[in-house]
């Protein structure tokens, strides 16, 4: 079973992102507006003006945020954030969720209403100044990463138990449809965050099962972890080796009874994943 690694309560956990450089997690509150981390010097966080939910790094000191509004530069050291690109900032529905960086350096980021209204977000790509719609239509994006050498991307709406999978061309932009990989209807399991590992293998948070759950690259399940958190949100490879997993989740949704029954909820967990990561690739702004 996964542990606690970082015993702070996320109302909405997501957005896992080990930082190579810094060798470092960082993750969100969206709910919370807030980007977390646990350095050597301690636990940290920063609080912004508007929920924030994903993230890739730039340099050293610098992450590429998605917030309900805008692609943000943030510079770790000293807090400031600047507008890199408007992300749906005329839409006073929908907010940003999951997202992650591709191997060729581009980000990709999912947008959602804020009451989940059916349809309402999209997935977008961001590469080299251009953010440009991939796919309209989505009500909860989520399950975003990507095949170890690039080819292919993968992304669900976890609302319809499907996760999709797209072949990328070598810019890393999708060059044909989508094509359903692992359709989770007949378990009735909710896909939420997902990373790749270097077999290439998913690994797949399941929104309400308490577990992340491993399926091979031809879509078979091979193993799960469970963790004392019945709605993990999103997994990500880390440690000094990569070989450690982690995965945040949330209280969202969750009455009294469901928290006395489940003290864990919405912290961040933590294992040996006897498997290895990749590491995650710098955004090319």
């Amino acid at each position: 079973m996964m542990q606690v690694f970082d015993s702070r309560v996320c109302a909405l956990g997501e957005g896992a992102l080990w930082h190579p450089l810094r060798k470092q997690l960082f993750w969100f509150d969206i709910l919370g507006q807030k980007l977390l981390t646990l350095s050597p010097d301690g636990p940290q966080d920063w609080l912004f003006d508007q929920m924030v939910s994903a993230a890739g790094w730039v340099d050293r000191d610098n992450l590429l945020i998605a917030s309900e509004t805008a692609l943000l530069r943030f510079d770790i050291l000293s807090g400031a954030s600047e507008t890199i690109m408007a992300l749906e900032a005329d839409n006073a529905t929908t907010r940003s969720n999951d997202g992650r960086a591709d191997r060729q350096g581009g980000f990709w980021i999912g947008t959602m209403g804020r009451a989940a209204q059916t349809g309402a977000g999209a997935i977008y790509r961001y590469y080299k100044g251009e953010l440009r719609k991939l796919f309209p239509g989505i009500t909860i994006p989520n399950a975003i990463c990507f095949a170890p050498d690039g080819g292919h991307a993968y992304f669900t709406d976890t609302r319809s138990k499907i996760i999709q999978r797209v072949a990328l061309d070598a810019a890393g932009w999708p060059n044909a449809a989508p094509a359903p990989f692992i359709d989770l209807r007949e378990v009735n399991e909710n896909p939420d965050g997902a990373v790749v590992d270097a077999q290439g293998n998913l690994w797949v948070a399941l929104w309400g099962a308490a577990q992340v759950a491993v399926f091979n690259a031809k879509g078979a399940r091979i193993r799960s972890l469970s963790l004392a958190a019945t709605q993990p949100t999103c997994p990500a490879f880390g440690g000094e080796d990569l070989t450690q997993i982690y995965c945040t989740s949330a209280t969202q949704g969750l009455g009294p009874a469901d928290i006395a029954r489940t003290p864990e909820a919405g912290k961040t967990f933590g294992l040996a994943a006897g498997a290895k990561g990749l590491p995650e690739t710098q955004v090319i702004l």
